[in-house]
C-alpha cells in the first residue's frame, strides 16, 4: 500500500520542485519516488504549501526542558550559565515530564532527528523509546586540570549506558574556555569516527581570554577558586587556539559562532573540512541579543545546519521558527538553501544521511508540510507539521 502527496512545491532535500509532481512512499514512510501527477494514480493527498523531508535539530539540550520560562531573556552568557547550574536540581518527575513534553513538541513540529547535549542520564528513558533519532553528545567540562581523568571516566560510563540502549553517543568538549588541556588530550583519544560538537564563540570575552588572558572570564575562574597559573594566552581566537587538537575529530559541529571571524572560518575550512556550523538564532537572541555572522559563513563556503538550543534559552523547539528568524534578518537567502540546512545538512552532520534528510528512494526521512507560505516563499505566517 502506498501513500501519495502533492503540494504547491516539493523540497527534495536539495532542491525545490514545482507542483504537478507527487511524492510516493510506502505505508511506513519509505520513499518510493517522485513522479508526475499523470502517473501517480488515485488517492493523492494534496496540500497548499511545501512538502519537505523531516527537520534535523542539530543542537538541543533536552535535559534542560524543565527550565522553560525560568531564566529571563537577555541576561548575557555568564549570568545564563550561573542560572543553569542553580536550576538543575528539581524533582525527577518534573524533569521527566518536561523532557517528554519537549520531545512531543519537536515531533509535532516536524523534527525527526536531534543532536542532543547530555551531562546526565536524565534523557535516557525518553530516548530509549526511539520516537526520534538521537545523537547524544556527552558533554564534559572542568576548570581543574587535576580532575581530567575522573571526568573522562564518568563520561565514558554515561556514553556506555546510552549505547547499550541503541542510542549513538560520543564524548565532547563543552567549549574552549571550559576544558583544560589535560581534559582535551583525554577527550581526543575517544574522538574516533564520531561526530564531535562544541559551543563556540558565543561572547567576545571568550576570544579576549585566549588572546590576552583578559576579560570577564577571569572572574569565572576566580568564583570556582581554580588557579589560572596553568593557562598561557595564545594570541589567537578561542577557536583557533583549540584547533590543533579539535581538528582530530572525524566530523565536527561548531555551535552558535556569534563572534566567529572570517579568519576563523578559513582556518577551520583548511584544517577541518568536514565541519558543520550550527546556527541557533533564537537562542542567540534570547541570551546575548546577537546574531551569528551568517554572510561570513556563506561566503566562506561553510556547511550550515540549524539547532534550537534548549527551553532554557528559547521560546520554542521548532526548526521552522529558526528559519523564520533567519529569513527576517537575511531576506536575500533563498528558502531552498535554508531548507537544505534544516534537512540534508543536519543529517550529514549527525551521520544519519543514509536514512534521513532527503527524498531519495529507500530512505525514511519523514514527510513534513509547511503551510501558509506566502509570496516569494515568505515564512512569516507559516506553520509546520509532520504528516508521516
Amino acid at each position: 500500500m502506498y501513500k501519495k502527496f502533492q503540494a504547491t512545491q516539493i523540497f527534495t532535500g536539495t532542491e525545490l520542485l514545482e507542483d504537478q509532481l507527487v511524492l510516493i512512499t510506502t505505508k511506513d514512510g519509505t520513499i518510493e519516488g517522485i513522479v508526475g501527477i499523470e502517473d501517480a494514480g488515485d488517492d493523492i493527498q494534496s496540500f497548499n504549501g511545501i512538502i519537505t523531508p523531516g527537520f534535523v535539530n542539530a543542537h538541543c539540550h533536552l535535559e534542560l526542558s524543565h527550565m522553560k520560562d525560568m531564566i529571563p531573556a537577555h541576561t548575557g552568557l555568564q549570568e545564563f550559565v550561573k542560572q543553569i547550574v542553580s536550576l538543575r536540581k528539581v524533582e525527577e518527575h518534573v524533569i521527566q515530564d518536561a523532557i517528554e513534553n519537549a520531545e512531543n513538541e519537536m515531533r509535532a513540529n516536524g523534527i525527526v532527528a536531534v543532536g542532543d547535549i547530555s551531562n546526565t542520564l536524565d534523557t535516557l528513558t525518553q530516548k530509549a523509546k526511539h520516537n526520534l533519532a538521537y545523537y547524544t553528545f556527552v558533554e564534559l567540562y572542568d576548570l581543574d586540570p587535576s580532575r581530567a581523568n575522573d571526568k573522562i571516566n564518568a563520561g565514558l560510563e554515561i556514553q556506555k549506558t546510552f549505547e547499550q540502549n541503541c542510542i549513538r553517543a560520543s564524548l565532547v568538549p563543552h567549549a574552549p574556555y571550559s576544558v583544560t588541556n589535560s581534559l582535551w588530550k583525554l577527550l581526543s583519544e575517544h574522538f574516533g569516527a564520531h561526530t564531535i560538537c562544541m559551543h563556540n564563540q558565543e561572547t567576545p570575552d571568550e576570544n579576549d581570554f585566549f588572546k590576552t588572558k583578559t576579560g570577564s572570564f577571569l572572574g569565572m575562574y576566580e568564583r570556582t577558586k581554580v588557579s589560572l597559573d596553568f593557562f598561557e594566552p595564545t594570541g589567537l581566537s578561542s577557536l583557533q587556539s583549540v584547533l590543533p587538537i579539535f581538528k582530530n575529530a572525524n566530523t565536527s559541529i561548531l555551535v552558535h559562532n556569534s563572534f566567529t571571524s572570517a579568519n576563523d572560518i578559513a582556518a577551520v575550512k583548511k584544517q577541518m573540512p568536514n565541519t558543520f556550523w550550527c546556527l541557533c538564532h533564537n537562542a542567540n537572541q534570547y541570551i546575548e541579543q546577537t546574531m551569528p555572522p551568517i554572510e561570513l559563513l556563506r561566503a566562506g563556503g561553510a556547511n550550515i545546519i540549524i539547532g534550537t538550543d534548549s527551553y532554557a534559552s528559547n521560546w520554542s523547539l521548532n526548526i521552522l521558527d529558526e528559519l523564520k528568524t533567519i529569513q527576517k534578518h537575511n531576506p536575500q537567502i533563498l528558502l531552498e538553501e535554508m531548507l537544505s540546512w534544516a534537512t540534508i545538512n543536519g543529517a550529514r552532520a549527525l551521520q544519519m544521511d543514509k536514512h534521513l534528510g532527503s527524498f531519495e528512494i529507500g530512505k525514511k526521512p519523514g514527510v513534513v508540510v509547511i503551510e501558509n507560505v506566502v509570496g516569494e516563499n515568505n515564512l512569516s505566517k507559516a506553520g509546520s507539521r509532520r504528516i508521516i
